[in-house]
Order: structure tokens, then C-alpha cells, then sequence
């Protein structure tokens, strides 16, 4: 299946038949029904949308679609050009527009693009909306503008700036703090925007940047995942200059891994850990992370004598639970910091800064700062069922089997045992569970997935 469309938006890769990849017809149909369900929301006449892209080779084409088809609306459409999708995100709300749309399909690989909807707000649709704009999409119910009335377009090239200097502005931002350690950074863009818009911030930052894969020519030099076996290449660059860390982003910026001095990932769940260290320090607040994220941050979280929630996996539903709760941090595990004094949407940009400005006052070694944290391991597994196997069925077997452990069925079932997790949650695509563990040791983490496994299969 190469066309997924969601209640987050519509990606697929590029090429091949209709309503099986995206393509051109696809794109239109899909910007034409978030158009047209905006007009159908809205009680005004003129409306403004924000479009921005990450540097895939299919980007210009994306855009030039999207933005024909909303001026065929009668939408005026602003262009960013080459952007992220934090930097998009702010704009929407200083632009006053009524919208947005980001030309992105994050760490999926070249042959992907996607459309990401926002609100006025510059935060993704809710499920309710993004379910609206789907039923549009089939019914092609729409109704283009006459002559006269299409949709004016202009280009705009100071979002980063204003990006940028919004980050810079923020309290908990120590502007000096950072300089004062002239850190060293390499940083991997893996040939997207983030190439343009980090070394802009690290730049005014007073950092040294050394760049590796920072030409946003969209052609991916591994696959853009932050993975650690993605990241050979960095890892080598940042011992090799003796930097201070490494920095990686995903093409479209919302995604941040870090690398410590001597070339070690600092995991990919530990960017929240650290960041969140930080802001709870001298803030009194709630954090939140997904079900699926470390139980370090909710360790890190009792030290500062905060709250700790978790929300349904996903980015709206941990935004949604961080108004909630009026958290001061969120975001997942993945390397996605939400820092809702700036705006509500994963910002790698506010993360470096922060993470910065953090490692700055506590004048430790990238790999110090890690080591004072709680050491946990991830596993991931999945069990495949035949497609008359009731799967709900099996996760409620599941969670009356622990039903003396701590479980929450908020999304799927998580039961968290005392010294480690496992979280069962069923795919929407496939007769599959996956299975996420976390424990004090890989095979620890492991062995839980393949327990659970087997406790599953006594269940069938």
C-alpha cells in the first residue's frame, strides 16, 4: 500500500496509478478537499494558506500542485519555499493565516511525499477534522473559483529568521551561556532543510559548525532516519574533529539525535530526557511524553518532584493532553521536543537550543550529562496473526491476564511491571500486534517482547 491516507494528512510515494501512489491527481484531489472544508469551516471570504517543503527532489512539483489547486479555490497561498515543518508551523499564527499545508514525509525515504494539514493555529488538524477532510476527498465535492476570484500567491523568505529569532527570544534560551563554551558541532542534515535552517541558529548561537550531508538537494545520503545504523558517517566526523557533539535532524526538522563527543548516540529517546531535565529544573510544570517513550523522562520528571503523564501515541494526542495538563515540556520519544512557550509541534531547532543552553550551565561533556541519567533499553518486536484472528479480542485477554500490574488501555495495552514495560498496540493496516519493551538491558528488553509473545500464543 503506497498511498496512505490518514486522519494527519494523505503521503504515498511518488509515481505509479491513481489512488495507489501519489500522484498528480492525487495531490490535487487532497488539496482541494483541505480547501474546500476550510471555506466550508470558516466564515470568510478570503482565505490565506501557508505551504512549505523539505528538500525531496519531488517537492517543487508537490508545491506547484498544492498551490495551483488552492488558487483554483480562490485561496490565497503564501510560499515559503524550502522550509521545515516547526518553522511552518509558527508561521501560520504570525502570518494570521488561516492554515497551512507542510510538503513532507519526514524520515520516509526519497521516493516519498506526503501533505501535512494545520490549523490556524499552526498544529496538526484533529481526527474529527482530518476524518471531514477525507470524506471530502472521496466525494470530490468541490467548487473552484470563478476568474476573477482565484487565489493570489506571493513568496516569502524571512520565516527562518523569524523562527530563529523567536527561539532566541525565549527566557529559558541562555544566549550567552552558549557562546561563552564556543562548542564545536557537526551536523548531519541528511541533504534537507535542516541543512539551511541549524547552522542559521548555531550560527547566532556562537557554535563552530562543521557540515556533513547539509546541501538540501533531497537526494538522502542513507535513509533519513535517526536511527543509530544510519548514522555511521557522523559518528566517525564528530571524533574525528574533536567536536563537542553531533547534531542530526530528519528532512523535515521535527525529529533531533544526538551525538556525544566521542561519537556515541545519546539515544534518541534521551534528547527529551535531557531537554526536559532542563526546563523542570527551574520551572514547576508537568511533562508528558507517548506510551510508547522512556520511562526515563518520568524518572527524570520525580527528581524534579513533577508530574508525569503519557498520552495515545502520536503527535495531536500528546498535544492534546499537554493542554491538558498545562505541561511546561512534551513531546516522543523519537527525538520530537515540544516546547509549548514557543509553539505546539515537535521543533528540532528549539531542541538544540535548549539541549545547548542546557549542556552550557551544567559544564559537563555531552557523554557526562547522559551518564547522569537512568539507563534503559528498547526492544520492538511484532507478532502476525492471520486475518480472522480478532485482535482486539486478544488485547483484552491480555490485559485481564496483568490485570494486578499497572495497565493502561489509553491506546492498545501497556502494562508496566516494576522494573520495565511492555506496550502491545494493534497496526492499523495489518493483522499485526507490535510489541514495544523497555527494560535496564537489551536482553532484558528482549527477552519481555518474546515472553509476551509467547503468552499471546496460549491466548489464540
Amino acid at each position: 500500500m503506497s498511498l496512505i491516507k490518514s486522519i494527519s494528512g494523505i503521503r504515498g510515494t511518488i509515481g505509479g496509478k491513481v489512488n495507489d501512489n501519489l500522484t498528480p491527481l492525487d495531490v490535487v484531489k487532497f488539496a482541494s478537499a483541505f480547501g474546500t472544508w476550510l471555506q466550508n469551516n470558516k466564515n470568510k471570504k478570503d482565505l490565506t494558506l501557508i505551504i512549505g517543503r523539505d528538500a525531496r527532489i519531488s517537492g517543487q512539483m508537490v508545491s506547484s500542485l498544492v498551490t495551483a489547486t488552492l488558487q483554483g479555490l480562490g485561496i490565497n497561498v503564501v510560499d515559503l519555499g524550502l522550509s521545515t515543518t516547526p518553522t511552518v508551523e509558527i508561521m501560520v499564527p504570525e502570518l494570521k493565516a488561516d492554515g497551512g499545508i507542510i510538503l513532507t514525509a519526514s524520515h520516509n525515504p526519497k521516493q516519498w511525499n506526503a501533505l501535512k494539514l494545520l490549523n490556524e493555529k499552526g498544529e496538526f488538524i484533529s481526527g474529527e477534522n482530518g476524518a471531514e477532510v477525507l470524506a471530502l476527498a472521496e466525494s470530490e465535492d468541490f467548487n473552484y473559483a470563478e476568474v476573477d476570484d482565484l487565489g493570489k500567491y506571493e513568496t516569502r523568505d524571512d520565516a527562518f529568521d523569524i523562527h530563529i529569532q523567536q527561539i532566541l527570544d525565549l527566557p529559558m534560551v541562555d544566549v550567552d551561556a552558549i557562546k561563552s563554551k564556543n562548542f564545536k558541532v557537526v551536523l548531519d542534515a541528511v541533504n534537507s532543510t535542516g541543512g539551511i535552517a541549524i547552522p542559521m541558529l548555531l550560527d547566532k548561537l556562537g557554535c563552530e559548525t562543521v557540515k556533513l550531508y547539509c546541501e538540501p538537494t533531497g537526494h538522502f545520503p542513507h535513509n533519513p532516519e535517526p536511527l543509530k545504523e544510519h548514522l555511521g558517517d557522523i559518528c566517525e566526523l564528530v571524533k574525528k574533529e574533536n567536536a563537542d557533539l553531533g547534531i542530526v535532524v530528519d528532512p523535515d526538522v521535527d525529529r533531533l539525535a544526538l551525538i556525544d563527543e566521542k561519537g556515541e548516540m545519546f539515544g534518541e529517546e534521551y534528547t527529551l530526557v535531557a531537554v526536559a531535565d532542563y526546563i523542570l529544573k527551574y520551572k514547576n510544570g508537568v511533562a508528558i511524553s507517548n506510551l510508547s517513550s522512556s520511562r526515563a523522562l518520568r524518572d527524570v520528571a520525580h527528581t524534579h518532584n513533577s508530574g508525569y503523564f503519557a498520552s495515545a501515541v502520536g503527535e495531536v494526542n500528546v498535544v492534546t493532553l499537554m493542554k491538558e495538563k498545562n505541561a511546561v515540556i512534551g513531546g516522543e520519544g523519537n527525538g520530537g521536543i515540544i516546547y509549548p512557550d514557543l509553539h505546539y509541534g515537535r521543533d528540532s531547532l528549539v531542541g538544540v537550543a535548549l539541549f545547548l543552553t542546557h549542556l552550557a550551565k551544567e559544564n559537563k561533556t555531552v557523554s557526562e550529562l547522559r551518564a547522569g541519567y537512568p539507563s534503559y533499553f528498547m526492544g520492538k518486536k511484532k507478532i502476525e496473526l492471520t486475518p480472522e484472528i480478532n485482535v482486539d479480542d486478544i488485547l483484552s485477554k491480555m490485559e485481564k491476564e496483568y490485570q494486578n500490574e499497572e495497565v493502561s488501555t489509553v491506546d492498545g495495552v501497556k502494562i508496566d511491571f516494576e522494573n520495565n514495560w511492555v506496550h502491545l498496540r494493534k497496526s492499523n493496516t495489518e493483522p499485526i500486534i507490535r510489541i514495544y519493551t523497555e527494560a535496564k538491558s537489551q536482553e532484558e528488553a528482549d527477552k519481555l517482547g518474546d515472553d509476551i509473545i509467547a503468552k499471546i500464543k496460549t491466548l489464540i
